[in-house]
C-alpha cells in the first residue's frame, strides 16, 4: 500500500510539473516573473556587462514580455538567464527558462524537443571580399582562395551550391571568425564565406570598413526564432501575437535600424547589415517553418 501511495505521489508531482511547464502564461501570472534566455555574445544579442543584455532579439523579447503583461494583467519581472549553444535546449525543456530569443535555428531535429515562435530573422550565408577584388559571384572564385572558419560548414555549403559546379578554388582555415577575416584582410584569402551577420560585424570592426563588401549569391539560409517548450500553445500564441504586432506597426523594422544600421554599444560600431529579402519574406508571411523547408536558388 505504501509503495502504491508513493508511486501515486510521484505521478502527481510529475503531472503537476508538466502542467506548470505547459502553461507558462498561468505560471507567469501567478509568479509575476518570467525567465528569458539571452546570449552573451551573438549578432542578435549580447551583454554589456553588469547584467545588462542588449541587441535586436533581446529588445524584441523585452517587447514581447511587455505585451504579455497585458495578457496576464500585471507587471512581469524579467529574470535574464545567459545561455550557450550547448545548454539552451536543456534549459528550455527542464523549465529553467520560459523562452529564449537568441540566435537559435529552427530545424526539424530541434522541433522534436522544443517549439518555435514565428521566424524573426533569416540568416544568410554570403561571401565577403575586398571591393577591388573583381569577385562578384561564385563563378568568380575559379583559382581563388576562400577563407573559412574551422568547425563550420560554410565551405561545404559553398561546394554544394549549384553555381559552384566546375569552379575550382583553394581553401584556407581560420581558427575563429576573427582569424578568418584576418586572412582576407592580409591578402592570404580572396573571400571569407560565413553567416552574413558575422561578415558584417567583422567588416565593421576592421581598420578600413569601406574597403570590403558582401557579394554574390545567397549560399544558404537559416530561420532564427524564439524557442519555447513544446505543447504550450497558449504561450506560443501570445508570443506570436506580439511578434505579429511588432511586424505590423513597424517596431521590428525600427529595431533592425537601431541594431544593424545605427551606432551600437559599447564601441558605437555600425554593423551596416541591410534588411535581407529572406527576412522581409518571413515578416510578410509569419510562420515557423524549419530550415529544411527553405530552398536556395
Amino acid at each position: 500500500m505504501k509503495k502504491h501511495l508513493f508511486a501515486l505521489t510521484l505521478m502527481a508531482v510529475a503531472t503537476t510539473a508538466a502542467f506548470a511547464q505547459a502553461n507558462t502564461l498561468e505560471k507567469v501570472k501567478n509568479s509575476g516573473e518570467i525567465s528569458l534566455g539571452v546570449r552573451e555574445s551573438s549578432g542578435l544579442g549580447y551583454t554589456l556587462g553588469n547584467g545588462k543584455y542588449v541587441g535586436f532579439h533581446t529588445e524584441m523579447a523585452e517587447n514581447i514580455i511587455k505585451d504579455l503583461e497585458k495578457e496576464v494583467g500585471k507587471p512581469i519581472k524579467i529574470k535574464y538567464q545567459p545561455i550557450t549553444s550547448q545548454n539552451r535546449i536543456p534549459l528550455v525543456t527542464n523549465g529553467t527558462i520560459d523562452f529564449e530569443c537568441g540566435s537559435t535555428t529552427n530545424n526539424l531535429a530541434r522541433q522534436k524537443d522544443v517549439d518555435f515562435a514565428h521566424t524573426t530573422f533569416v540568416e544568410e550565408v554570403r561571401m565577403a571580399t575586398k571591393k577591388d577584388s573583381g569577385i562578384n559571384s561564385v563563378a568568380d572564385l575559379k583559382g581563388k582562395t576562400v577563407a573559412v572558419t574551422t568547425g563550420t560548414t560554410s565551405v561545404q555549403t559553398l561546394r554544394k551550391h549549384r553555381r559552384a559546379e566546375g569552379v575550382n578554388f583553394k581553401e584556407v582555415m581560420g581558427k575563429d571568425h576573427a582569424d578568418s577575416f584576418l586572412l582576407l584582410e592580409t591578402g592570404r584569402a580572396d573571400v571569407f564565406v560565413m553567416d552574413g551577420t558575422i561578415l558584417a560585424a567583422n567588416i565593421a570592426k576592421s581598420q578600413k570598413p569601406g574597403d570590403y563588401h558582401m557579394v554574390g549569391e545567397v549560399l544558404n539560409v537559416e530561420p532564427i526564432a524564439c524557442m519555447l517548450r513544446k505543447n504550450d500553445e497558449a504561450f506560443k500564441a501570445a508570443i506570436n501575437k506580439s511578434i505579429e504586432r511588432q511586424i505590423k506597426d513597424g517596431t521590428l523594422e525600427k529595431l533592425w535600424d537601431k541594431w544593424f544600421l545605427q551606432p551600437t554599444p559599447p564601441a558605437n560600431t555600425v554593423i551596416n547589415l541591410q534588411l535581407s529579402e529572406s527576412t522581409k519574406k518571413a515578416w510578410a508571411n509569419p510562420n515557423n517553418k524549419p530550415a529544411e523547408d527553405y530552398k536556395v536558388e
